[in-house]
């Protein structure tokens, strides 16, 4: 019998999100649903507990583009739960109506790559030795502007998500190197190309892949021994292993550029 685990899963009303929520309740463990839309979760959280998978679902609604929201569903998780084994960052936009946040970052930049970094930083202290926060990268990945990622400079739909995607896996790996003696393991994974998410069929036009492929992999971040001493690597679904990332992903220089910029975005909003 396994032990069950306390997983959040950010993005989880619909694509690869979904797919894991279902994956794990099937396997019984606490699944805890993030989404923007109240609607959409009711729904989700309906057709999780129809499964009757034994474990306990939890919901959070939080827009992930305002970092007060982050803040937030943060500090209710934590005062909600006192352990939270696996953070699976899986939330992500590719093309969107308002590319620009109240604030004036770019949607993908905040979504995909500051919101999470704020959502980790303030749940470690729940997050016991031996858990998991999985980042979702992609392989569509490209050198990140610091200036884009502070929200001075404007980029195309395909060259935000690319960078916002590199971005968080070099994040990955300064996490892994800062607490790496926690015993916490952070992964930045590359769930398949083209999977069949919503996302894929707005920004590509194309039906997609199973969202089986990425699921499986989501879960296997979050719980398999092959990723137990594999803190600050990243996974590559394509081609079925850990590998390098876009060549800027191994600058160590880069890498705390970029971890600065998110830091004085955060200390200033």
């Amino acid at each position: 019998m396994i032990m069950s685990k306390t997983i959040l899963i950010t993005g989880a009303t619909d694509g690869i999100g979904l797919e894991t929520a279902k994956l794990l309740v099937e396997q019984g463990h606490n699944v805890v649903l993030h989404g923007r839309s109240p609607d959409k979760l009711d729904a989700v959280e309906k057709t999780l507990r129809a499964m009757n998978g034994g474990g306990e679902i939890s919901r959070y609604v939080a827009d992930l583009s305002r970092l007060a929201d982050v803040r937030r569903m943060a500090d209710e998780i934590a005062a909600d739960f006192r352990q939270l084994d696996v953070l699976i960052n899986n939330a992500g936009v590719l093309k969107t109506a308002h590319t620009r946040t109240e604030d004036g970052f770019d949607v993908r930049f905040m979504v995909n790559t500051i919101a999470p970094y704020l959502l980790t930083q303030r749940l470690l202290p729940i997050i016991p030795l031996d858990g998991r926060v999985v980042n979702l990268s992609s392989a569509a990945q490209a050198p990140v502007s610091i200036a884009a990622l502070q929200g001075k400079e404007q980029l195309d739909d395909m060259a935000a998500y690319a960078q916002s995607k590199l971005a968080i896996t070099m994040w990955t790996r300064e996490f892994a190197s800062r607490y790496g003696a926690s015993g916490v393991v952070f992964s930045a994974v590359n769930p398949g190309s083209l999977l069949a998410s919503k996302m894929v069929k707005e920004g590509f036009g194309v039906a997609g892949n199973d969202l089986s492929i990425g699921a499986d992999i989501l879960v296997r971040a979050a719980l398999s021994e092959e990723f137990s001493n594999m803190s600050g690597r990243y996974y590559d679904n394509d081609n079925h292993r850990f590998a390098p990332p876009q060549a800027d992903g191994l600058n160590d220089t880069k890498m705390r550029a970029i971890v600065e910029a998110i830091e004085g975005i955060l200390d200033s909003h």
